[in-house]
């Protein structure tokens, strides 16, 4: 899952209402003649997509009566432009789903349910959770693609050097190891993130969320949810603990200050694995250490599950359906997953594609190992969404532009508005 990454594609507004349209292709309602499919695909632009666009053409090649427009969409755009397009009965016919947005979309009646098609023909080499992630109300509605989580990366050689000779376990451990980076070496030790997702771990940490599902309960605020915040902001002062970064192109400065050795430690997912490997740090792929994300006072470690499924616009023509069931299909079988995994080093979803080729990436093999701690997401439609008051706040609490209990209130009241049957 990509958390306000910034944008590396570039799609001309003119562009994406050419390819948008799913069922508009003259003769598209012919079953057995040739047929255009739209697919929008949210990976980034310069380090996914051509794997993506690869595997497209090796589709075409089998399958000679189907063409496919591939269209790269800006994750951060995405989900609204979907929104829009599906709204007015534009939508492509396949769009590549965070985990989040798949059971939303779905309520609104713009995905087709998956059951007993072609697409979910391989259904039981998944894993079972996130199949469940991909499903509302029974029914499931994307076929997962990519999955992930947060781990807590850091630099070998920076820890060696300050003695430490193992990954911290909880964030007092983390404060004082950074400490320890920054007397030995000159370098910071933890660089921390002001986006929402990213402060999701701190809030399992405390056994907490920002709602209670199934008490229907906003809490966000709660007692426990303000000791988890209260935690994540400590890591922003102290020695070897970089100041927050409020400006727009945080999450672009951390990633840098980590894969150039200026930082010892960060926060982050298994989408950057094959940036990772680019940086100066980690031209010795074996110097980048992945670990569980410390845990909080309740003892567990609480990174939240991300990802990627396929789904399948149920406004398409039957022509178009059939043609994006086969496509789905194809692109999350076995051997198009091991093709991912070792071009993107991104995780697969089936068991059956981590492959020995596979999990000699370690950083693959890495982030496999922290995937057990991972926290599923609550079946709400509307969770993901409860992200974006935090993502509004947490940068003002961090800057000093307000206090926790400010910021945290004036996001409930905001949470509020987007579940308006839960209570505080």
């Amino acid at each position: 899952m990509r958390r306000g990454i910034a944008a590396t594609a570039l799609v001309a507004s003119v562009a994406l209402a050419a390819t948008a349209c799913g069922g508009s292709d003259s003769g598209s309602g012919k079953s057995n003649g040739p047929v255009t499919i739209t697919w929008w695909d949210t990976s980034n632009a310069t380090n996914e997509a051509p794997t993506y666009q690869a595997l497209v053409k090796d589709f075409e090649a089998a399958n000679k009566d189907i063409t496919v427009k591939y269209v790269n969409v800006p994750f951060d755009q995405a989900q609204n432009k979907f929104d829009t397009a599906a709204g007015s009965k534009g939508a492509p016919d396949v769009l590549r789903s965070e985990v989040g947005w798949t059971p939303a979309f779905a309520k609104k009646g713009y995905f087709l349910p998956l059951d007993g098609t072609e697409a979910l023909a391989d259904q039981s080499k998944f894993q079972p959770s996130l199949i469940k992630q991909a499903q509302y109300e029974g029914k499931t509605y994307g076929v997962p693609l990519v999955t992930d989580t947060l781990a807590l990366v850091y630099n070998k050689d920076l820890f060696k050097k300050a003695g430490i000779t193992k990954a911290p376990t909880t964030w007092d451990e983390l404060k004082s190891d950074a400490a320890k980076v920054k007397d030995k070496t000159g370098a910071d030790g933890y660089w921390g993130s002001t986006q929402a997702y990213y402060a999701q771990t701190f809030l399992h940490g405390e056994g907490t969320d920002t709602i209670d599902a199934t008490a229907k309960k906003i809490t966000v605020d709660s007692a426990p949810a303000k000791k988890a915040y209260g935690t994540w902001l400590s890591l922003f002062s102290g020695k070897g603990l970089h100041k927050a970064d409020t400006t727009a192109d945080a999450y672009a400065h951390i990633q840098d200050a980590f894969v150039t050795g200026k930082v010892a430690a960060i926060i982050q997912g298994p989408w950057e694995i094959t940036n990772f490997y680019k940086g100066k740090a980690f031209t010795d792929k074996s110097n980048l250490g992945i670990a569980t994300v410390p845990a909080g006072s309740s003892g567990k470690a609480g990174a939240p599950t991300g990802g990627h499924n396929l789904s399948v616009y149920a406004g398409s023509d039957k022509a178009h359906q059939e043609a994006a069931l086969k496509f789905v299909n194809f692109m999350t079988s076995v051997k198009s997953q091991e093709t991912i995994a070792q071009k993107n080093s991104t995780l697969p979803t089936r068991a059956d594609a981590y492959s020995a080729q596979v999990k000699a990436d370690p950083g693959i093999a890495g982030y496999q190992g922290v995937l057990s701690a991972a926290q599923p997401r609550p079946a709400l439609p509307e969770y993901s969404s409860l992200w974006g008051p935090l993502d509004t706040e947490l940068p003002k609490i961090a800057g000093g532009k307000e206090s926790l209990d400010q910021g945290l209130s004036n996001a409930r009241l905001a949470i509020a508005k987007l579940v308006p049957d839960f209570s505080k």
